[in-house]
This record gives structure tokens, C-alpha cells and sequence, in this order.
């Protein structure tokens, strides 16, 4: 079923970049002017996990299949077959699989053959064959049946060839003193191209001809090609790079010739997932190599990297998705990588999640801001977008008016319909970090930077792991799932972060006591204040629940002449994440109030510390009600309230007055963060600095 692709218009346009390439219309198909003649780049889609990369080329698949030869092929999930032979790789495999998605007949056009790839895997696939286990090379035939179909379906379905050409090995076998790959693959050709092969299918035999020390003798190449491919390292890899030829050449051919141009629309499409791994490298860099040497196939290849640096693409041409939406240039330069045009997806806008929002629960019971709230938590990315929106689709009915992001994350969601709904956080979780330990990453979220986080690892993690230091472990992992690196936070993704810290408070089931969620805090508490970081200290005191020192530190420092620092160090304790039980907003349960609400209204008493005189105490009132308000403003699990923004700004111009010398900031905070909490931004450093980070 298709799936509505909100801000990804710039591709699946009836005009846009697939279109374009493929020489079809997305919608209803009508022949679009290719935009790169017969030297289209390679394009790869780049953004981390979460971005829509995979739904990507899934709507692709569902737009074009059908109308042009198109295969779908995720390089991160290849399944050996069981007990294979070396004949069997990775790359076999794959093209294997790609030459069966590629062959049935499209509209207006025969199925696609794939003569040339057959010969070469079947070359391959002989490489380890002994007489003493016939029963491995039966089942290596066998499993070559579906791209021998694609020459000949009956003839490849059947299995009297498999029978014939056990029946010629044996006989090579008894002429010969070793199983040579080279002999082997012959006697396999051969019968192959006697019992399979039509007169016209043979000559493609001759396209070995141009392999290594062939001589232009196709059998000679064939032969070759088997011995390289069972030597191994770099022989195996040029084996493999001419057999990634033969499946493009016998595209080609397949638009050749005065009839097939006039019955075929559009371009093959080859559509690669996750092909930053080595596969997607070996599949994609011998096109790129003939691309570069001026060899044409016009395959339309789409793939996709959650790398967006990936050394793969070096010098590749980039652009971000909405600058390819009416043209995509892609010069070409001296390196084979510059024939690769990565895009890079970009986040849902506050527009696009509101629109995916309103059609996933058209009768608007939810909050209004609701929408943008999960656009502040989620960073737009658009798994998360639409599975909080799924989530607050199919919330009860009288649950949806006080939904806010973090309720959200406490909800059950049918992902399946024939299986049973599954928690939100944890779905959304293992979809962005899949990882099979997740507890080291659970922990390790509460940390700064690698000192605190190496702290949490031996405290915490010590029986994880035998293999070196667990924080750096981490560390290298997010890396290499190219997640985010940030000043403040050991892992600096706001959503990842947050959806860890759920699954530390609530994955121990230890409500109301929060066992995991204590020790983890208190450790670091404990570690900042052995040093002169005392904001990281009261930090993890408000994630404990515990405000009153925040306060004194706030109301003491106050009088300095560095009030910029002062509200930098506000806004840093005021990040803490906000201890909350599930299903509700604050310690009072679901049908409870959120306490910081009622703080920073002024409707909540307060204990004072002992000794202060009545100036002490309104600034000390002040301060606290300051604090829980830009706590829960800035809390991207909460969503903000109107009324607390205007007592922000009042408390900021109260302060402004009782400072003898810093008014001027506290003044322009009054003005211009309530601003940036109605534009979701965090409260900007200077005051008013247009180029604060925010959403």
C-alpha cells in the first residue's frame, strides 16, 4: 500500500528527480525529457535513521513497478543460502536476486534476460566442486535455477540440466588430476549453454571475451573468471566487478535493437538500501568505474547512505532534497566518485508534520499544538512524526484533548494488523538504534561528555563488556550510525536522547521507586560535586526531583556582573529532564497537574531557606518560579504553556529591575524568549541572537 511521503515531493513528483532519470512521470506515467542524457549520475539519498530512506525507495518500487524493470534490493540484510559453497557471495547473491527482480515483463515490453550474468554465476558457483560431494554441487545448481528462468523459464525450471551437468563434471573430474576451477566451469558452461541457451542467447558467451588474458575467446574468459573469483582478495574483486558488467549489459541489451526502443518506457531502475556497507561499495563502484571510463548502460540507480560523509562518495556533487526538485546538475569530474549526486533528505517542516497530523486524525481531538510539539521532539524526522501521530490517532477518544509528546511516548501503537499493538518508545527506540544490548546506550545517555560517560561505564557497566572502554564503545557506535556529536551531551540527538532517558526511568518497572533512573543520576550528581561544574551538578539534581539548591545557587549568583552567564547557566540546569511517572505529566499521576506549572504560576508554596531577610525572599521566589518556568517551557516533552510564557517574562523584567548592573540582558530575555518559546526555538544566548540553535 502506498504510503502518503510528506516533503519528499522533490522525487516523486510527476516532474521531480526520479522522473526526471527514469523518463516517467510519477503520477500516470507520461514520458518525462530526461534531464542527463545518456550519462545519468548515480544518486544515493543520505540522512541518518529516521529520515525515510527506506520508504523512499519503497514508494519508488510501488510507482515504477510495473511500467520498467526495477529491483529493490537491501544491501545490510543478504541471506546466505544454508551450507553454500564459495561460490556463494555476497555480491553473487545479490546480483542474483537483482536479475530475478529485474526480468518480468513490464508494460509494452518482453522480460528482460540475463544470458551473460547466468554464465558468469554459474562459472563461479563451480569454483570448490569435488567428486566427492556432488551434493553440493546439485544444490549450487539448483539455487541458480530462478536466473537461468529469466533465459529460459522452462528450460531453467527444469531439472534435467542440473542432472547433465553433474554428468560432465564427473567426467572432467575422472580426466583430471585436481578439481580446477577452470575445468569445472567449463564443463558447467558448456552444458549450461547446450541445454539452457537458444542459438541467439549462446553468443553471449562472447562477452567474456574482454576478461582478463582472454584473448576475445569467451570459454577462455569464462575460465579465468572462475580461477580469479576462486583465488580470492583483489582477483575475486575484479571477478566481481565484471559479473556487476555482465548484469548491465544485458539491461542494455534489452533496449537495444529497432523494436525495443519503440516498446520500452523508461529506464531500468536498480534501487540499493543501506548501500553504504561494503555490498552497496561493491555494487555500485564498477558502474561507477565504466560511467567514468565512458562506458553508457543509462541504469537509474537510486541508493541510499546513512553515512552522509561516507569516504564512498568523496567527490561527489551535493545538494539537499528541495534543491533537486526542478533540476539536479551533476558534473562530472577526474574522480570515479564525482558521478555520484548525493542528496541529502531533510526533516518534515512544522507545515509538513501538521499536514501528516491532520490526516491521521482528521477530526482534530488532540491538542493544536500538539503537531509541533512532536515536530520540536522529533527534530522532523519522519518516522517519529508519523508514529506519534499514529499513536495520537488511535489514542482513546478522551485521552486525545491533554496529549502532549511525552504522553505520546507511553501509548500502544498497530504497527501490524495481524499483530498486536506495541509500545510507542520502545518501537520508535529499536527503529533508530538497533542495536542487541541496548543497555549500555540506556545508561550512558545521562552523560556530558566522555569523561562522565566513562564514569557511568565502570560504576554502571562494568560486567558489559570485556572488550575495552565501554563509553568509547558507545561513542564509535553512534559514530558510525553517523548520529550527531554536541557540546552538552554524550548523545546529542534530542530524540534519541530523550527515548533513551524513557527507557531508563521506565524499562526497569520499578515505578514509583525509579531504581535505574536514581542510581544513574545520583552517580553523576555525586562525580559534579567533586568539581567546579556546579551547574552539571544541580543539573542532575532537578532530574532527581530536587530544586531547592538550583534555586539558592541561582538567587546567590544573581547579583554577579556576568548576567549573560547567568541565564546560560539557568537555561543549562533548566534542561535537566523532568522526572515524570508515565502516563502524566508530572510525580502527582495521570490525572495530576504538572507541578513546575503550578511553581512557576506561583501557586505553590515554597520552603525557605532559613535566615533570609524580605529582599532575599521575593528574589528567591522570583528565581524559583523563573527556573520551573523555563523548565517546563523548554522541555521537549511537554508542550508549552501560554500562561507560564507570560509569567516568564514578567519574573525577567522584575529581575531586571533588582540587578544594579546586568538590567539590560534580563530586559531583552523578557522580550525575545518568550518569542522563541512561541517559535520553538530555545531561549537564544545573547538574548535575541538570530542564530541560536532551536528547531
Amino acid at each position: 500500500m502506498d504510503r502518503v511521503l510528506y516533503g519528499r515531493e522533490a522525487v516523486l513528483h510527476r516532474t521531480g528527480l526520479a522522473a526526471r532519470l527514469v523518463g516517467l512521470g510519477g503520477e500516470g506515467l507520461a514520458r518525462v525529457p530526461y534531464e542527463h542524457g545518456d550519462d545519468p549520475p548515480v544518486v544515493v539519498f543520505t540522512g541518518g535513521r529516521g529520515l525515510g530512506k527506506t520508504a523512499l525507495l519503497k514508494q519508488l518500487r510501488n510507482t515504477y513497478k510495473g511500467a520498467t524493470p526495477l529491483a529493490l534490493l537491501d544491501c545490510a540484510h543478504i541471506e546466505p543460502p544454508a551450507d553454500h559453497g564459495p561460490g556463494w557471495t555476497e555480491v553473487t547473491g545479490a546480483l542474483a536476486e537483482l536479475a530475478v527482480q529485474l526480468s518480468p515483463r513490464v508494460t509494452g515490453a518482453k522480460p528482460v534476460q540475463f544470458p551473460r550474468l547466468s554464465l558468469g554465476l554459474v562459472a563461479v558457483a563451480s569454483t570448490s566442486w569435488t567428486q566427492e560431494d556432488e551434493e553440493r554441487a546439485q544444490r549450487d545448481l539448483q539455487r541458480l535455477g530462478p536466473v537461468l528462468s529469466t533465459v529460459d523459464a522452462t528450460k531453467g525450471a527444469a531439472a534435467n540440466w542440473v542432472t547433465k551437468v553433474l554428468t560432465k563434471l564427473a567426467a572432467r573430474f575422472a580426466e583430471a588430476t585436481a578439481p580446477l576451477a577452470g575445468l569445472l566451469a567449463e564443463a558447467t558452461v558448456e552444458t549450461v549453454l547446450e541445454e539452457v541457451f537458444g542459438r541467439v542467447q549462446q553468443r553471449s558467451e562472447g562477452f567474456y571475451g574482454s576478461y582478463r588474458n582472454a584473448g576475445g575467446r569467451g570459454k577462455a574468459g569464462l575460465q579465468q573468471l572462475a580461477v580469479d573469483f576462486q583465488q580470492g582478495g583483489r582477483r575475486r574483486q575484479e571477478a566481481e566487478d565484471f559479473l556487476v558488467g555482465a548484469l548491465l549489459e544485458d539491461l542494455g541489451q534489452a533496449y537495444k535493437g529497432i523494436t525495443r526502443v519503440g516498446t520500452r518506457r523508461g529506464r531500468p531502475v536498480l534501487l540499493l538500501d543501506n548501500a553504504h556497507g561494503e555490498l552497496g561499495r561493491r555494487l555500485v563502484e564498477p558502474v561507477l568505474r565504466a560511467r567514468h571510463d565512458g562506458r553508457r548502460d543509462k541504469v537509474v540507480v537510486l541508493a541510499t547512505s546513512r553515512v552522509r560523509e561516507h569516504e564512498g562518495m568523496r567527490h561527489a556533487h551535493r545538494l539537499r532534497l528541495p534543491e533537486t526538485a526542478h533540476r539536479a546538475p551533476a558534473p562530472r569530474g577526474a574522480d570515479i566518485t564525482s558521478g555520484i549526486l548525493a542528496v541529502e533528505l531533510t526533516p518534515l517542516s512544522p507545515a509538513q508534520a501538521q499536514a501528516a497530523f491532520d490526516r491521521l486524525d482528521p477530526s482534530g481531538r488532540t491538542p493544536a499544538d500538539l503537531a509541533r510539539g512532536v515536530h520540536r521532539l522529533t527534530g522532523g524526522r519522519p518516522l517519529g512524526v508519523m508514529l506519534l501521530g499514529q499513536a495520537a490517532a488511535e489514542a482513546p477518544r478522551t485521552a486525545r484533548p491533554g496529549l502532549t509528546p511525552g504522553a505520546l511516548l507511553d501509548l500502544t501503537v498497530e504497527l501490524r494488523e495481524d499483530a498486536r499493538p506495541v509500545p510507542v518508545a520502545p518501537a520508535l527506540l529499536g527503529a533508530l538504534l538497533p542495536q542487541p544490548r541496548l543497555e549500555p546506550f540506556t545508561v550512558l545517555a545521562a552523560a556530558h561528555d566522555e569523561e562522565s560517560a566513562r564514569l557511568l561505564a565502570r560504576t554502571r557497566l562494568h560486567t558489559e563488556s570485556r572488550d575495552g572502554d565501554m563509553a568509547l564503545l558507545v561513542r564509535d557506535e553512534l559514530r558510525a550510525e553517523d548520529w550527531p556529536e554536541g557540546p552538552e551531551h554524550f548523545v546529542a540527538d534530542p530524540l534519541l536522547r530523550a527515548l533513551l532517558l524513557h527507557r531508563l526511568r521506565f524499562e526497569d518497572a520499578d515505578h514509583p521507586r525509579h531504581a535505574a533512573w536514581r542510581a544513574v543520576h545520583e552517580t553523576l550528581h555525586r562525580h559534579y560535586g567533586q568539581t567546579p561544574n556546579i551547574p552539571y551538578r544541580l543539573y542532575h539534581e532537578l532530574a532527581l526531583g530536587r530544586v531547592d539548591d538550583a534555586v539558592s545557587h541561582l538567587r546567590t549568583t544573581f547579583p554577579e556582573p556576568d548576567v549573560v552567564g547567568w541565564l546560560g547557566r539557568l537555561r543549562f540546569i533548566a534542561s535537566a529532564p523532568y522526572p515524570r511517572d508515565p502516563h502524566g505529566g508530572g510525580p502527582d499521576g495521570p490525572d495530576g497537574p504538572d507541578p513546575r506549572r503550578a511553581v512557576a504560576l506561583g501557586r505553590q508554596a515554597s520552603d525557605l531557606p532559613a535566615g533570609l531577610d524580605a529582599e532575599e525572599i521575593a528574589l528567591h521566589l522570583s528565581v524559583r518560579r523563573l527556573l520551573h518556568a523555563v523548565w517546563l517551557l523548554t522541555d521537549p516533552l511537554a508542550l508549552p504553556d501560554g500562561e507560564v510564557t507570560e509569567k516568564l517574562a514578567h519574573e525577567l523584567r522584575q529581575l531586571s529591575g533588582r540587578h544594579l548592573t546586568g538590567n539590560s540582558p534580563l530586559w531583552d530575555a523578557a522580550t525575545h524568549w518568550p518569542r522563541d518559546i512561541h517559535a520553538w526555538r530555545r531561549p537564544s544566548l545573547p538574548p535575541g541572537r538570530d542564530h541560536e540553535d532551536g528547531v
